[in-house]
């Protein structure tokens, strides 16, 4: 609850804790004594429930604690020592990792975005120049592709744009790899068209965000084909990446896939989303990646974002000239109607 002059924080989408059930589930079972690394019934009980959520009973699900965990995890699991994996040159693992895949051993191959994303035209002509190189036994070989729904920019691939992406990426016999760290932000959106069936059927390895999406922490990875990956909790131990009370992460996703909780806890979000936008317009502002989800991009020069920035703490995105910068609204599953109020009313 915001009160009086207290600055408003819409920097990110993760800086409250967790949603009010899964706190309240989470006491309830606080005292009891279970197994460790995931092997407890509640991690069983929601890896059940994730795998009729994606329609994809025999995959495989696993309980990581972050994002960049994750990528770093996942990718290296994918991939030989020799190859590379293909993301946008705006993607989360090609500029805020830290180089996390790259000290991993394997380099970020990066291709040009459009709104945040990569077509499947640049992906095939990419393998194709890459194998048509007289050299390429010389060049970090393209061995997956990355891609996040939503995209860095908040905007979605269409069921057609993931579906020719798969296409391009099965015939070349590559992994598909989907982060989903603000995934239900985006089947939250309206103008969504892909669902979490659709993600297994078209995806190799996706994961289900649940940090930036209502849980204290953690992300469910799902490998729809059973034994994709051999394993792989040994690889996910040698990452540092196994939590040994892994019954916190399964409490966490068997409450958020209880009721469709995840399919809805993200509504609040874009709604607010979409009012911020409906109203920056309304005053003149210029808003940048125009885009359905929760995350609000706007043009701002210098001085009016400094003196935004005494009421409202906002995201740094990017300098566009010496007079001009981008910054980031982020609104989350817990943002409150007066909040939203009082943020339309200081802009």
């Amino acid at each position: 609850m915001i009160h009086g002059n207290e600055r408003m924080h819409f920097s990110s989408d993760y800086m409250e804790g967790a949603h009010p059930l899964i706190l309240k589930r989470l006491f309830e079972t606080n005292m009891e004594k279970t197994s460790g690394y995931g092997t407890d019934e509640f991690s069983k009980e929601a890896g059940n429930k994730i795998r009729a959520a994606c329609n994809a009973p025999e995959a495989d699900v696993f309980f990581l604690t972050g994002g960049t965990q994750t990528n770093a995890t996942v990718i290296d699991a994918l991939l030989h020592t020799y190859q590379g994996v293909v993301a946008a040159d705006t993607g989360h693992i090609s500029l805020h990792e830290a180089g996390a895949i790259e000290a991993g051993g394997h380099k970020v191959l990066t291709l040009p975005h459009r709104d945040g994303k990569i077509a499947a035209e640049d992906v095939s002509r990419f393998l194709r120049d890459f194998w048509e190189d007289e050299n390429h036994e010389h060049m970090v070989m393209p061995g997956m592709v990355y891609i996040s729904q939503p995209t860095e920019y908040g905007t979605l691939y269409s069921l057609k744009e993931l579906s020719e992406l798969s296409e391009i990426c099965r015939t070349n016999h590559i992994p598909l790899y989907l982060d989903g760290a603000r995934l239900a932000y985006a089947l939250a959106a309206p103008e969504n068209d892909v669902t979490l069936p659709d993600l297994a059927a078209l995806c190799d390895v996706f994961y289900i965000g649940g940090t930036k999406c209502g849980a204290l922490f953690g992300e469910a990875v799902v490998i729809p084909r059973h034994g994709l990956i051999p394993h792989f909790m040994t690889i996910i131990k040698q990452h540092g990446a196994l939590l040994a009370k892994g019954r916190i992460a399964g409490v966490q996703f068997d409450t958020l896939f209880t009721d469709r909780l995840y399919e809805e806890i993200g509504k609040p979000a874009v709604e607010a989303a979409n009012a911020v936008r409906k109203a920056l317009k309304e005053k003149g502002y210029r808003l940048v990646f125009p885009n359905p989800t929760n995350q609000v991009f706007v043009l701002l020069e210098k001085e009016q974002a400094a003196r935004l920035s005494e009421q409202i703490e906002m995201g740094f995105w990017e300098y566009t000239d010496d007079t001009h910068m981008i910054m980031r609204i982020a609104l989350s599953w817990a943002v409150e109607p007066d909040e939203v109020k009082r943020l339309i009313e200081c802009l």
